[in-house]
């Protein structure tokens, strides 16, 4: 099962399964279909337009191919952060990507207390932990992305170690 996520000051996008008509998980081969048929319309009734988003992903070969990328474009004018796209992301920056260091734990650490039987139960409270996420805490996780952008200049593009490995 593949799953994606977004995060944002006004909450988490999600959670959104790759899969096909029946069920059946597929490759992020489906990616544009996913920022297509379900990011697109979902920031728009959220009263959020597109175009004024600041877009970040990771660099995945689904996230940087040339039909992802003109999708990102078009969408999000100037506004993608990605290898490949208009702001460049350096590779393997974990410690800038709230996904990556905020979203993705939290999820593992929540979904492992639920012991869902089935996959039918793994999404449902995979669905329900997003839900109950507080706007609160995902507004502290993007001005927190600030800080983590300032001290990356300030450390010349290098791993903010004193972030992610407190001491």
């Amino acid at each position: 099962m593949t799953v994606c996520c977004g995060i944002a000051s006004f909450g988490v996008l999600g959670p959104y399964y790759f899969e096909d008509n029946e069920g059946a998980a597929v490759t992020v081969t489906y990616y544009v279909a996913m920022l297509r048929n379900f990011c697109e319309p979902e920031l728009r009734r959220r009263g959020i337009d597109p175009s004024s988003v600041r877009f970040q992903q990771g660099g995945a070969t689904a996230h940087t191919a040339r039909s992802s990328i003109s999708v990102l474009r078009e969408m999000f004018p100037q506004h993608v952060i990605s290898r490949a796209g208009d702001v460049p992301l350096p590779a393997r920056s974990p410690d800038l990507s709230t996904c990556d260091y905020i979203l993705c734990g939290y999820l593992k650490s929540r979904v492992s207390i639920c012991k869902s039987r089935t996959i039918k139960e793994l999404k449902q409270s995979i669905k329900e932990i997003i839900a109950a996420i507080p706007e609160q805490m995902t507004r502290r996780v993007m001005e927190n992305i600030g800080v983590r952008l300032k001290q990356c200049l300030r450390n010349g593009g290098k791993h903010l170690s004193d972030v992610i490995f407190k001491t």
